[in-house]
């Protein structure tokens, strides 16, 4: 696809990756992760297949006119350092907390999980329990009323692998977990997969437990990078993954403002 006839491109800054949707006539054309920007835009070449993103980083060069730039880049960010990459990209729409529609929002919540929780109700309907496996792991719930009952924010589970590794000087970092290990381990790599991976579970149950007795029936939806491997190791019939929440809130509003 060639990306000067897109619609429009979705970027969420995410507090260890840019993520990337390609939209045309409403939906999802492409979509891809790239690491953040270390020094220039430009930096970016080599992580897009084709050099998709060239069209974007055309507004750095001086030469080029600036109205020759068709596509509209949305940005919801929660690295400030990285939206200011793009601030001066002409046809810029920066998305806000105050943007969101869900009621009784908290002025320090993280646009990620207000637009993740906005997509989910979009797509599957309130009450909902939005569950992001990220590189943070939150959980952020609404009632029916899309009023924001509340969350909790603890480390995602590759963080906690990197924590034990970097902070001790005899336990090794792990990167990648395929199968759930026994509880029972018999050597330290086992051992630390299972105390962090069941420990983990079992907090993500009971938050989905107390959830049900607070509100009763309702959607439970898995985002985030780890979400595929977290919902595989829970086994829960209720729970499904959708990794493209935020995109689908920041549609949401997308469509919104142009019907004004």
């Amino acid at each position: 696809m060639n990306l000067m006839d897109c619609e429009w491109i979705a970027l969420n800054i995410g507090n260890s990756r840019l993520h990337w949707a390609v939209f045309k006539n409403d939906q999802i054309q492409e979509k891809w992760d790239t690491p953040h920007i270390i020094e220039k835009i430009e930096d970016l070449l080599p992580h897009f297949p084709s050099n998709r993103i060239a069209h974007l980083i055309n507004f750095t060069n001086q030469s080029k006119p600036r109205n020759d730039i068709d596509c509209e880049l949305w940005i919801a960010s929660v690295v400030a350092e990285q939206f200011n990459y793009w601030s001066d990209y002409p046809k810029l729409h920066s998305i806000q907390l105050q943007d969101v529609p869900i009621q009784q929002l908290y002025p320090t919540l993280g646009i990620d999980r207000a637009l993740a929780l906005w997509g989910a109700i979009q797509i599957y309907g309130s009450p909902v329990l939005v569950i992001d496996c990220g590189t943070a792991l939150t959980f952020t719930g609404a009632n029916e009323n899309n009023q924001l009952v509340g969350g909790a924010i603890a480390p995602g589970v590759r963080l906690q692998f990197q924590a034990l590794g970097n902070h001790t000087s005899a336990l090794p970092t792990i990167e990648q977990v395929a199968t759930l290990p026994n509880r029972w381990a018999n050597d330290t790599v086992c051992a630390i997969e299972s105390g962090i991976l069941h420990i983990l579970l079992a907090g993500i149950r009971d938050f989905i437990a107390d959830w049900h007795r607070q509100v009763g029936e309702s959607a439970i939806v898995l985002t985030g990078g780890d979400a595929n491997l977290i919902a595989q190791f829970l086994e829960l019939e209720q729970v499904q993954v959708d990794l493209d929440l935020v995109f689908w809130g920041m549609r949401s509003l997308r469509n919104h403002q142009k019907m004004v």
